[in-house]
């Protein structure tokens, strides 16, 4: 499911198509990245971690269980603000010297060994509070790693693709993470989560269950993160050469780009701020959507994960779906309305916490349909306003400025909770992210003829 990217010049050379082993090897790190998203975040052991098993004996479950999802959010809040200040430096290190696989490798073995080292986290009497906050240093520490992996990992895709290519290359790798995640879901499921006597004589004593499932889940992610920085080269752009730049000349080659979106793409940076702001919300729908229906909706973890399955498959199809609407009508529209079906959605998961699982799963699923098309229309739509020759840049501060908003759905998930004193409150944190990234986003006016507002678009400019 590919966006066209900007209108090229028929003067401009356009590259061959990358070779389909790249593409693959590619993508394979999104596949591999289900094992920390999908897995690790959202569907297994967060859960695990802020569920009744970490209560010490005499202790009120429903008031530990919304404690530690407070120490959940702000673990990961203060995560994203430690991303913000360092994503701009090292992506400008990494574009300058050309040491993008480098740093994806370092970070990726963090991200493995953090994973790895959840096997620790044991619910043991005395302990609980402490095995809580050790699994949240561990999960800071790898979420900090994988956001600035990431921004390694989408400038690699600029390499193996064209302006041409980039929506349909980007797709490839989207489509596999969801894939991995169904796949891996199910391995765990089945093998391990489920059964009371799952593979190797596992069961859920001491959370035996959850524990060898991030060691799976470990090993998954260092496996497939392998392809990419075996056979995706770092290339610069033509004609240039590497720069020494410092940790101070980095944040000034940033302020300096943004200085210029200011002077004379303000429409781009607006937009730019507008998606950091609403794609952090959509990240919260998926890290907060296990906890949240296992600690409000009595979803058992077996519950959780067939429902993480079942929303990895409707997003899956519902982002596939959606690029025909891209297309056609455009991915402002589309964007707009993904976001305005999330706030219905999510103020009504809030509105019926005591309905039960029948709710959760028709308002999760809902939600779980519109993440994925907004995501991937955000990104269409900036593919349409980069101009040939700068996409690099482009998209670098696209990956930085939504890191720089990781801290805002955490943040505001315990703060929810906190005012709320229930857990099922975090919702409506969730909720106003959205609610501000929309706000943000229907005022930036675009340039025509870019096909942001759809074909007729393209065709009241003649294109």
């Amino acid at each position: 499911m590919g966006h066209p990217a900007a209108e090229v010049p028929a003067d401009t050379v356009v590259e061959p198509a990358p070779a389909r082993r790249q593409i693959a090897a590619w993508a394979s790190w999104d596949w591999g990245s289900a094992a920390f998203n999908a897995v690790v975040t959202t569907f297994v052991f967060t859960t695990y971690l802020t569920s009744s098993v970490f209560a010490e004996p005499g202790q009120d479950t429903v008031a530990v269980t919304a404690l530690h999802s407070q120490w959940l959010g702000w673990g990961l809040a203060a995560a994203g603000i430690l991303v913000a200040l360092t994503a701009p430096a090292m992506g400008a290190l990494a574009d300058a010297g050309g040491r993008r696989r480098p740093i994806l490798a370092a970070t990726s073995g963090i991200v493995g060994l953090c994973v790895l080292a959840l096997w620790f986290v044991r619910p043991e009497e005395g302990g609980m509070a402490d095995a809580v906050r050790l699994g949240v240093i561990l999960l800071g520490i790898g979420t900090i790693a994988f956001e600035i992996g990431s921004v390694a990992y989408n400038a690699l895709m600029l390499q193996i693709s064209t302006p041409r290519t980039i929506g349909r290359i980007s797709g490839i790798g989207w489509g596999a993470g969801y894939v991995g995640g169904i796949v891996l879901l199910l391995i765990l499921f089945f093998g391990f989560i489920d059964p009371e006597v799952g593979w190797f004589g596992v069961t859920s004593e001491a959370g035996m269950d959850v524990r060898v499932s991030m060691l799976v889940a470990g090993a998954w992610f260092l496996l497939f993160a392998v392809p990419v920085l075996v056979m995706v080269p770092d290339r610069r752009r033509a004609g240039a050469a590497p720069t020494r730049v410092g940790l101070a000349g980095a944040y000034v080659a940033v302020g300096r780009h943004i200085a210029e979106l200011w002077r004379e793409r303000r429409a781009t940076l607006r937009f730019l701020v507008a998606s950091a702001v609403f794609r952090d919300g959509l990240t919260g729908v998926f890290t907060f959507g296990g906890v949240i229906a296992a600690g409000s909706f009595g979803f058992s973890a077996s519950d959780v994960i067939m429902f993480g399955i079942a929303a990895n498959v409707v997003a899956g199809a519902a982002t596939i779906g959606a690029g025909w609407l891209d297309d056609r009508y455009g991915p402002r529209l589309l964007v707009t309305w993904s976001l305005v079906v999330l706030v219905i959605a999510g103020t009504a998961v809030f509105l019926l916490h005591d309905a039960g699982a029948r709710a959760f799963w028709v308002g999760g699923l809902v939600l779980a349909a519109c993440v994925g098309p907004a995501q991937s229309a955000s990104r269409g739509l900036l593919a349409r306003l980069a101009d040939p020759g700068r996409e690099t840049e482009l998209f670098g501060l696209y990956a930085t400025t939504g890191r720089a908003a990781t801290f805002l759905a955490p943040a505001a998930f315990s703060i929810a909770i906190g005012l709320g004193g229930a857990q099922y409150w975090g919702i409506l944190g969730i909720v106003a992210v959205l609610v501000l990234g929309l706000l943000l986003f229907l005022p930036v006016r675009y340039p025509r003829g870019r096909g942001v507002e759809g074909r007729r678009d393209l065709l009241a400019d003649g294109a």
